[in-house]
């Protein structure tokens, strides 16, 4: 029986410290990808790779199909040539027609007319709020025009046999624009891969965080908070940092994991306010590191302008750790009383005054209700669905998987 054929269209590359919400999906698709796909990746390559090649590769023990179609040194941070412009132009050169494609940016569909297979797009943010520009300035470029956004989504969106949203209200936002289209958009869960993410036992993380502590030369009853961004505006992280110096607590220290454009702005902002020895940015950390920093904090933040449903929320409530959060995306379905706090609105001082009281009364905040938070949201569970979906369609065509087309 001829095995069906799954490509992943992204401007990544999983092997590559990469922070970002679309990333953490796409390796959940190639590490629990179903037996008896074969599954593809088209993404970016290292400086001096050789790039629209096919490679077989490995992925936590799963064998891919991956190509490098463009070069990028680093999708952390933005570029005079928006990335999405120069891969959407190089995948105009191609045809990668298979019986299912799985698209994470819209814009891929200017190149795609003329392929045949299933195409889905995968959508991961509060679309209205993301092309708003009063609520979150310079985010994306579209903010600027979009008039010709929106005429672009009408003319592309009819090709995608399905469209999933993790964002409920995103859903029913697309079945009202388009109507004639309105079975096509789904909910589907963003997710957590529990395997990586659990808690620990109280003492080992006392141990863990008090090593911490004494690695960086804190003191050893320090506690730690924790966010794990893009340094990007739509995470908002002068917001984190402007609530951070309104805190009231002592020995509480602030890790920030990941890098981008905004990485000296925020430093100068934690020079400004005189932060430094509260504040580390630690930049690009392996999955397996910051899955140990959670375990450690005491408390995690989101303090983003807009999001869908933010997945690093879901790795800490998985980990034991209560969620402090602006009211963004699914912020308020996930987070619970007993697992965190949601902000009322996005200003410093009610950050602070969320994260003062999660740090201070650490008994309302339980470790289990965080874990049962994160529950529903396992990452094995649902990209299985998303799997068996794929094969039931499949079972019932009776054409082969088309060929692609290389370099």
């Amino acid at each position: 029986m001829t095995q069906p054929i799954l490509t992943l269209f992204y401007q990544f590359n999983p092997w590559n410290s990469s922070i970002g919400g679309i990333q953490t999906v796409i390796k959940y698709f190639l590490k629990y990808a179903a037996d008896g796909f074969q599954v593809r990746l088209v993404g970016t390559g290292e400086p001096g790779e050789r790039i629209g090649v096919w490679q077989t590769k490995e992925y936590e023990g799963k064998q891919i199909e991956f190509m490098p179609l463009i070069e990028l040194a680093d999708d952390n941070v933005r570029h005079l040539v928006p990335t999405t412009l120069k891969y959407t132009a190089a995948l105009m050169k191609q045809n990668f027609s298979s019986d299912f494609m799985h698209f994470y940016r819209l814009e891929y569909a200017l190149a795609t007319f003329n392929w045949s297979g299933e195409k889905t797009l995968s959508i991961q943010n509060d679309t209205r709020k993301q092309m708003d520009a009063s609520a979150c300035n310079d985010a994306i470029l579209w903010q600027k025009f979009p008039r010709i956004y929106f005429a672009l989504e009408s003319l592309l969106m009819r090709q995608f046999e399905r469209v999933y949203s993790c964002h409920t209200e995103s859903v029913e936002f697309y079945r009202h624009q388009y109507p004639q289209l309105g079975d096509r958009f789904e909910h589907l869960k963003n997710t957590v891969d529990l395997e990586l993410f659990y808690p620990l036992e109280h003492l080992d993380k006392e141990q863990k965080r008090q090593d911490l502590a004494q690695r960086m030369g804190l003191p050893a009853q320090t506690r730690f908070a924790l966010c794990v961004n893009r340094l990007h505006p739509q995470k908002d992280p002068l917001l984190l940092v402007q609530a951070f110096a309104r805190l009231q607590l002592p020995n509480v220290h602030l890790l920030v994991a990941g890098d981008g454009e905004l990485r000296e702005v925020v430093e100068a902002e934690i020079v400004r306010l005189g932060l430094t020895s509260q504040i580390t940015l630690l930049g690009l950390v392996t999955p397996q590191e910051v899955a140990e920093l959670y375990r450690l904090s005491s408390v995690f933040v989101v303090s983003s302008a807009y999001e869908g449903v933010p997945i690093v929320a879901l790795e800490a409530l998985a980990c034991g750790v209560p969620v402090v959060g602006t009211e963004c995306g699914e912020i308020p379905l996930i987070v619970t009383p007993a697992s965190g706090i949601v902000c009322r609105d996005r200003q410093p001082q009610t950050m602070a005054e969320a994260l003062n009281r999660v740090l201070s009364q650490p008994e309302h905040f339980t470790q289990q209700a965080c874990i049962e938070a994160a529950q529903p949201y396992s990452a094995q569970a649902v990209v299985s669905q998303v799997y068996q979906t794929m094969l039931t369609a499949f079972n019932q065509t009776s054409h082969k998987s088309p060929e692609y087309v290389q370099l």
